[in-house]
């Protein structure tokens, strides 16, 4: 049994924060600057009030309206995200009951900006042994909590936003996952990571002082391993279901750096027009690039029912990944 995507929706908060805003704060970068090293121009920022869960529900409630199913049809609800409301209860806890989701299990997935990506597998996977026939799969971070608006390294790259898609039984033959490759690579863990707030260094007025509890980023060394692994999974993937890029109807990348998407398409011979790209709206919103990137090209045409679609990210770990699938609707 295959594991198809039936329905995709995303919410962002209201604020939005254009770089040329952030550049007023730091006077030896300008917007093309900022622009020629992210690709980014706005991103939404969460009312301080507002925390994942609450990105994660609203973005929900819409998907579960698209499809036109009640909350107690749900088998399984997969929030995934790197700034979850607390450690515990899971946001998927809050988010269930929130949605009123009687008859589901759920729990969170952390994988950093690979985590969605990590997410589809599993919920795929659990649809295909015929266990499940309705998994909510959500990307939902509030990066903003945990940025340093004094690091001009790492603010301008995050924003807020949350996804979910809706997978169930494919219907016809052909459609749904196709495969996946997924791997970690651990020494990268140096890179990108919040070095605070964890068992090994717990909250203390130190880790507050030095500001261990935002992200800390070594640039350099992320870039160059994301523009080379998000190519060579993305290769390999293809490789092995015998698949030419120009197979491919849109690749779905992680929208981490508008150079690392176009070196990874410049490699694999992917036209940028096949190629969604919309970092320049959002920023980096790590669980919810790929869905909110999804609903883009759905809404553009650029997506549609048979098509062949290549969703590929790598992320704090380091995480990496790549699956396929062939569009449900």
């Amino acid at each position: 049994m295959q594991a198809a995507i039936r329905a995709i929706e995303y919410y962002l908060p209201e604020r939005v924060v254009s770089t040329s805003q952030l550049a007023e704060e730091f006077p030896e970068w300008s917007v093309e600057k900022i622009d020629q090293k992210t690709g980014i121009t706005y991103r939404h920022i969460a009312a301080p009030e507002t925390a994942t869960s609450d990105l994660a529900y609203e973005a929900a409630k819409e998907a579960l309206a698209q499809r036109g199913i009640a909350p107690s049809e749900l088998d399984l609800i997969l929030v995934c995200t790197v700034t979850p409301d607390m450690f515990f209860p899971s946001t998927a806890c809050l988010v269930q009951d929130r949605l009123g989701a009687k008859n589901c299990w759920g729990f969170d997935l952390i994988a950093a900006c690979s985590s969605f990506l990590y997410g589809l597998t599993t919920g795929a996977h659990l649809v295909a042994a015929g266990t499940h026939k309705k998994v909510l799969v959500i990307g939902a971070d509030t990066m903003s909590r945990i940025v340093d608006y004094t690091d001009r390294a790492t603010c301008i790259l995050f924003g807020d936003g949350a996804g979910a898609m809706l997978i169930e039984p494919s219907e016809e033959e052909n459609i749904g996952l196709i495969d996946f490759l997924n791997d970690i690579d651990g020494s990268g863990a140096p890179y990108l990571n919040m070095p605070a707030g964890g068992s090994r260094r717990p909250p203390s007025i130190e880790t507050v002082q030095n500001k261990m509890h935002f992200v800390h980023q070594d640039g350099q060394q992320v870039f160059k391993y994301a523009v080379r692994r998000m190519y060579e999974v993305c290769r390999d993937l293809l490789a092995r279901n015998h698949l030419e890029a120009n197979d491919v109807a849109v690749l779905i990348p992680h929208q981490a750096n508008r150079r690392i998407i176009t070196a990874t398409a410049d490699r694999l011979g992917l036209d940028c027009g096949r190629v969604i790209i919309n970092i320049d709206r959002y920023g980096n919103t790590t669980s919810g690039t790929l869905p909110l990137a999804t609903r883009d090209a759905v809404e553009q045409g650029k997506l549609k029912k048979g098509d062949i679609v290549l969703f590929a990210a790598v992320g704090a770990g380091y995480t990496v990944g790549a699956s396929l699938w062939r569009w449900a609707y």
